[in-house]
């Protein structure tokens, strides 16, 4: 199964942005703040209450080569679209064959326990993050 699983929003502070977002947008936030030097940012988190709805991220850039710095100094805002897929690379190659193009292969995600995601770029431009589904258990 195919599932939305958050919109990511660039923001220049994650500690400035993340309390007007779960306010505006009657989130929670819990003030937990994800490290993550492979992508070189900084993310978080906010839920809605609803454990069947996406939930928002917002990422910051984490130093000055940052692949997302240049697009928060510009103002921001949305960034990707994500969906967590069964099978990670079942779904990078249905994108390519659709004229998608592969911007970041799969590595293991701190802010998803060591699960893999993966970019694409559509055609229309689109920035998309697939996310391997976690293991279930029996």
């Amino acid at each position: 199964m195919i599932r939305l699983h958050h919109t990511g929003y660039v923001v220049a502070s994650i500690a400035e942005s993340a309390p007007e977002f779960a306010e505006s947008m009657s989130l929670t936030w819990d003030g937990q703040v994800i490290h993550d030097p492979m992508q070189m940012v900084n993310v978080t988190f906010l839920p809605f209450n609803d454990p069947h709805h996406a939930t928002v991220e917002l990422v910051e850039a984490a130093g000055a080569r940052s692949p997302v710095r240049k697009f928060a100094e510009s103002g921001g805002g949305l960034h990707h679209v994500c969906y967590e897929v069964p099978d990670l690379q079942q779904h990078i190659a249905r994108s390519e064959a659709a004229g998608c193009t592969l911007v970041r292969v799969p590595l293991k995600a701190m802010a998803f326990n060591g699960r893999k995601i993966a970019w694409v770029k559509t055609r229309a431009g689109l920035l998309v993050e697939f996310l391997e589904a976690a293991p279930t258990t029996v």
